[in-house]
């Protein structure tokens, strides 16, 4: 394995994006929870209110804490927002098969596994997310030295 890819620049920013993407993870379990449980919204629907949701809190704390030292998006904030949500758009279909899954092929349909369904599948988008971001996305907040 090549030792650069776990500098400490690196695992600060990945524990940095791991306390955004919790603060993320919580706003999105949370809608998702009200819409199921509460308002009765079905989980799919609810999934995708959630992730939405939950993706704007990411993009803004994201930028602000995580890759803030990108200079690749100065003058160009629409782009940045439109590349953010097309690749958080594929973590949502990611996130709505794996619901899927979950609920209606393994049956893990009651409140509580739909939950649960949720956040297993929030941790696995967590990942996509983030090497996305940093491969491709904010590609040029490498630390160079």
């Amino acid at each position: 394995m090549n030792s650069h890819v776990f500098n400490r620049n690196n695992m600060n920013q990945f524990l940095t994006y791991f306390f955004v993407g919790g603060m993320a993870a919580i706003v999105e379990w949370v809608t998702f929870f009200e819409c199921t449980n509460i308002i009765r919204i079905p989980y799919y629907l609810s999934t995708v209110i959630a992730f939405v949701t939950g993706t704007f809190i990411n993009l803004i704390l994201g930028k602000k804490l995580a890759f803030k030292k990108s200079k690749k998006y100065v003058g160009k904030k629409m782009r940045e927002v439109i590349d953010i949500f097309v690749v958080s758009g594929i973590g949502l279909l990611i996130n709505l098969v794996l619901m899927k899954t979950f609920v209606d092929v393994l049956g893990l349909n009651t409140d509580l596994l739909m939950n649960l369904s949720k956040i297993s599948s929030t941790g696995i988008v967590f990942i996509w997310n983030f090497l996305i971001r940093k491969l491709v996305v904010y590609k040029d907040t490498e630390e160079r030295g």
